[in-house]
């Protein structure tokens, strides 16, 4: 059967599922864009923010709760992809997940909880491949630029040097944007799930926590600063590096292992040199202990307008080969990354899901979409993909 929809912005409400339908807005307004609709709780909120957002009055609203799974497998029925900004997932996403394999919708968050995802890998990545479902966690920052910017770097390895870099270092070089309340909240929920269950705790601490049956090679931790003797700069533990990292291990053990079996990836945050960079380099070390201070900001708290379309990152794929070659690619983003891009990013997985013919599972927008997100992304999101001069 047709679905009625091809996209529903579920959490529409809230923050960040705004800003997604307002992405959908500003670049498939008029004829022959997705047939879209936003999903919430509440119909009086859902018509609220359709008219602060501007969408047409007859751009349809459904109601659905994370605590009624009927409601949620209704609202699946009626779409081809379902966008979910509602987290953190670990308290908010099990029934969507399930509603989803078992209706065979695509879908599409911005989870960075790996204990969660494994727990949904071992549940559902079989049911998902039978169904058709494609379950595409971590759509937003985390982890798409890393995810892909791996994937493409590969890609060029192998055209010039005839082989996968056995290592990638991925480096943030720079990057202005703010927490959201989400990530905070998602943090807090995985502390206290470890409490709960101390079986995650390895899954948390191995970067192939999302690899179930393969355990690659010692990773390096990427948790101490150090000097780069090859760029010049000091380079401090990465925050996002944790979820980013099992992300991209996932894309490679997904597709066959095209990296190869004993890839070896880690991310950190480039300061500068000397004795200044040293210290910008141990003091963001330190920062990581309480990341959030004081006053952690809240769920569906979040930056000015104006703040978003200022902020933007910058981040550095360095692929070393085993004969000392080595290959510099960039992905470049323009707005706050952890909003303005996020949104951006996940709309475009939407997209790209839709046109997709891959196969259904548990997986990430690298091993889903590859290179065709890529395309989305540079015409749609203003990210950039690049192969850089060394």
């Amino acid at each position: 059967m047709a679905s009625e929809f091809d996209i529903i912005i579920y959490g529409a409400t809230g923050y960040t599922g705004r800003l997604v339908a307002e992405h959908f807005l500003r670049e498939y307004a008029g004829g022959g864009g997705p047939k879209w609709a936003m999903a919430g709780r509440s119909l009086t909120k859902l018509e609220q923010v359709r008219d602060e957002v501007g969408a047409p009055a007859d751009t349809p609203l459904i109601v659905a709760n994370s605590d009624d799974p009927a409601s949620l497998e209704a609202m699946c029925e009626r779409t081809k992809v379902v966008l979910t900004t509602v987290g953190p997932y670990q308290l908010y996403g099990d029934a969507l997940v399930e509603a989803c394999v078992n209706t065979g919708t695509d879908y599409a968050d911005l989870c960075g909880e790996p204990g969660w995802m494994r727990e949904k890998i071992d549940a559902h990545h079989e049911a998902a491949k039978s169904s058709g479902a494609r379950i595409c966690f971590s759509s937003g920052f985390d982890s798409i630029p890393f995810d892909l910017g791996v994937f493409m770097l590969q890609k060029e390895a192998k055209a010039k040097f005839g082989a996968p870099a056995p290592r990638v270092k991925g480096r943030v070089r720079a990057m202005q944007g703010t927490f959201s309340g989400g990530t905070a909240a998602s943090l807090t929920a995985t502390m206290k799930s470890i409490a709960k269950n101390p079986k995650l705790i390895p899954i948390l601490q191995s970067s192939f926590g999302l690899t179930p049956g393969f355990e690659g090679p010692t990773q390096p931790s990427g948790l101490v600063p150090e000097y780069d003797e090859s760029l010049g700069k000091w380079a401090a533990p990465f925050i996002m590096a944790a979820i980013n990292t099992k992300n991209v291990h996932r894309t490679n053990f997904l597709l066959g292992h095209p990296y190869g079996e004993d890839f070896k990836y880690d991310e950190m945050m480039l300061t500068s040199a000397g004795e200044l960079g040293e210290k910008a380099a141990k003091a963001a070390t330190e920062m990581l202990k309480n990341p959030f201070g004081s006053k952690p900001p809240k769920p569906g708290e979040g930056p000015t307008k104006e703040e978003r379309e200022n902020g933007f990152y910058d981040v550095l794929f360095v692929g070393e080969m085993s004969d000392g070659e080595t290959l510099h690619y960039g992905v470049k983003g323009k707005y706050d990354p952890g909003y303005g891009s996020t949104s951006r990013m996940i709309g475009e997985t939407g997209m790209a899901l839709l046109e997709s013919d891959a196969p259904g599972g548990v997986g990430t927008p690298g091993s889903f979409l590859g290179e065709d997100l890529v395309k989305r992304l540079e015409e749609h999101a203003e990210l950039s993909f690049a192969v850089e001069d060394q």
